[in-house]
C-alpha cells in the first residue's frame, strides 16, 4: 500500500496549479500539513490562530461594513491575543447574505460584502442577478450562490485565490479521508451541474475533481441559472413546463449513469461518485426495480454533499443510503462518506470511514456551537453551528448558520486528532431547508402532481 506522505505528494503534484506562488499566513494551515486530520493540537492551534487573526485583521482594515460591525461590538484586531479571544470576533448571521436588492443596487450590495475593490463592469438597467454575476466573473471573480426552500439565494463573492483555496481544501479533505483509495488513473462521476455551466456553488466547487481524476462524467451537462431555479419553484405554467422538461432530462440522466455503471462494472474499473445523494438514489432505485446488482467492492467510492431530502415529503436516512449503496453497487460503507459544507464557508467536514462522524479542519477553521443567547455550549450539547474561516479573504467568513449540530471534542470511532460533529447535520427549527444539493433536488425531484 502506498505510504500516506507519498499519497498526498501525488495529490499535490496533480493540484499544483491551486497552490499560490507565495503561501500567506492564513493559508499555511491547509497547504503545509500533509495530514490535516492528524496535526498535533498545539501545532494546529498555532496554524489556526495565525490564519484567523490574519483574516480578521484583513477584513477589519479593508471592509468598511465589517469594520463598523466590529466597532459596534467594541472589538479590534489588537483584542485578539489568543484562541480564547476568538469569542470576541463578531459573527454575521447567514441570513445577511440573502438581504440583497436587484439591478445596480445588487452590485453595490456585493461591493459592501466584498473585501477590497470590485472590478469595474457595465451594468444595464434590466440585468438579472445572474447577468451581473457573469459580468463580474468574466472580470476575474468567482461569485457563486446557493438556495433555500424560499428560492431566495445566498450570494458569496470570492476572488480567484479564495476560490482556489476552497477547491484545494475540499479535495485535500476528501482524498485524505478516503486514503488509500484515491488515484489519478480512475473514473469519476459528478452528480452535480457541469462546473463550467453554473454559478451554483455546489457544482462550481466540483471543478477541482477534473484535475484530481483523469476521466470525469457530469450528470447535468447544461446551464443551471438562478432564474431557472426560481422559475422551477413557482407553481405556475412556466414552472410546470420547466419541471416537466427537467423530469424528462432526469430520466435520460439516470439511463446514462446506469449505462456507465454497467460498463465500469464489467471492466472492473475503479470508480467514484461525488455530489448529490438523491441522484444516485434514483439510479439505485431504478437498478433495484430491474433486479440489477453491481459488484464494485473496494473499487468503488461515494462522497455525497448533503441534500438528504428525496421528495418534498420524504427524507432518506444516511444509514439507509449507505446500505443501499452496499446492497446494489457492492460498495462497502467505509467507502461511502458524506461531506458537510456551505456556500458561505471554505471549511469542509468529512465523515471518517470508521464511524461516519464529521471531522472538522482545525488548522485554519474554528468551529463554535452556540445557544440562543450566542454563548458556547458544552461538547455534546445541541446548538447553532458557527465558524471563523481563515481562508475567506474576499468576504468576512465569521458566520453563524441556521444549522443545528452537536460537537464532540474527540471522535468516538477513530483516532484522528480533530473535534467532530455528529454524523448528520439538520436545520434548526424555523430555518429554511438548504444545503449543497438542495437547489438541484428541488428542480429534479419535484412532485408534478401538485
Amino acid at each position: 500500500m502506498i505510504k500516506f506522505d507519498e499519497y498526498i505528494k501525488n495529490l499535490n503534484k496533480r493540484l499544483e496549479s491551486y497552490f499560490p506562488e507565495s503561501i500567506a499566513p492564513n493559508e499555511e494551515g491547509i497547504f503545509k500539513p500533509l495530514d490535516i486530520y492528524n496535526v498535533p493540537e498545539r501545532e494546529a492551534n498555532e496554524y489556526k490562530f495565525k490564519s484567523i487573526k490574519y483574516a480578521f485583521k484583513h477584513h477589519y482594515e479593508n471592509n468598511s461594513f465589517y469594520k463598523k460591525f466590529c466597532k459596534d461590538s467594541n472589538v479590534t484586531p489588537n483584542d485578539i491575543k489568543s484562541i480564547e479571544d476568538f469569542k470576541k470576533i463578531p459573527l454575521i448571521p447567514d441570513k445577511f447574505f440573502k438581504t440583497y436588492p436587484s439591478g445596480n443596487e445588487f452590485a453595490m450590495w456585493l461591493a459592501t460584502v466584498y473585501t477590497g475593490d470590485l472590478p469595474d463592469i457595465v451594468i444595464n438597467k434590466n440585468d438579472s442577478h445572474e447577468k451581473i454575476i457573469n459580468k463580474f466573473n468574466k472580470a476575474g471573480l468567482v461569485i457563486s450562490y446557493s438556495s433555500g426552500t424560499s428560492g431566495r439565494h445566498t450570494f458569496i463573492p470570492r476572488d480567484k485565490r479564495t476560490f482556489h483555496d476552497s477547491e484545494y481544501a475540499i479535495a485535500k479533505s476528501v482524498i485524505t479521508m478516503v486514503y488509500p483509495f484515491w488515484e489519478y488513473d480512475m473514473y469519476g462521476y459528478v452528480l452535480m451541474p457541469n462546473p463550467l455551466k453554473t454559478n451554483v456553488f455546489a457544482g462550481k466547487v466540483c471543478s477541482v475533481y477534473f484535475d484530481a481524476i483523469k476521466d470525469i462524467e457530469v450528470a447535468l451537462d447544461r446551464e443551471i441559472t438562478a432564474d431557472l431555479i426560481q422559475a422551477a419553484m413557482q407553481n405556475n405554467l412556466k414552472g410546470r413546463i420547466i419541471r416537466y422538461a427537467m423530469q424528462r432530462e432526469n430520466k435520460k440522466m439516470i439511463e446514462r449513469i446506469i449505462k456507465w455503471l454497467r460498463e465500469k462494472n464489467k471492466n472492473k474499473d475503479k470508480i467514484s461518485f461525488v455530489g448529490a445523494p438523491f441522484i444516485l438514489y434514483f439510479v439505485m432505485e431504478e437498478l433495484a426495480k430491474n433486479g440489477e446488482i453491481m459488484d464494485f467492492g473496494e473499487n468503488g467510492a461515494v462522497v455525497t454533499g448533503g441534500g438528504w431530502k428525496i421528495y418534498e415529503d420524504k427524507r432518506l436516512p444516511v444509514e439507509k443510503f449507505r446500505k443501499m449503496v452496499e446492497e446494489i453497487l457492492g460498495i462497502p460503507p467505509e467507502n461511502c462518506l458524506d461531506l458537510y459544507g456551505m456556500v458561505e464557508g471554505n471549511g469542509w467536514m468529512v465523515h471518517c470511514p470508521e464511524g461516519h462522524y464529521l471531522h472538522l479542519p482545525t488548522t485554519y477553521y474554528h468551529a463554535r456551537v452556540l445557544d440562543e443567547n450566542g454563548e458556547d455550549v458544552d461538547y455534546g450539547e445541541k446548538g447553532r453551528f458557527a465558524f471563523l474561516d481563515g481562508l475567506a479573504m474576499s468576504y468576512p467568513g465569521f458566520i453563524i448558520s441556521g444549522d443545528e449540530v452537536r460537537m464532540y471534542e474527540k471522535c468516538p470511532a477513530c483516532e484522528r486528532q480533530t473535534p467532530v460533529l455528529e454524523p448528520e447535520v439538520k436545520r434548526a427549527a424555523g430555518a429554511e431547508m438548504r444545503g449543497c444539493a438542495e437547489e438541484m433536488r428541488r428542480i429534479l425531484s419535484m412532485d408534478m402532481s401538485g
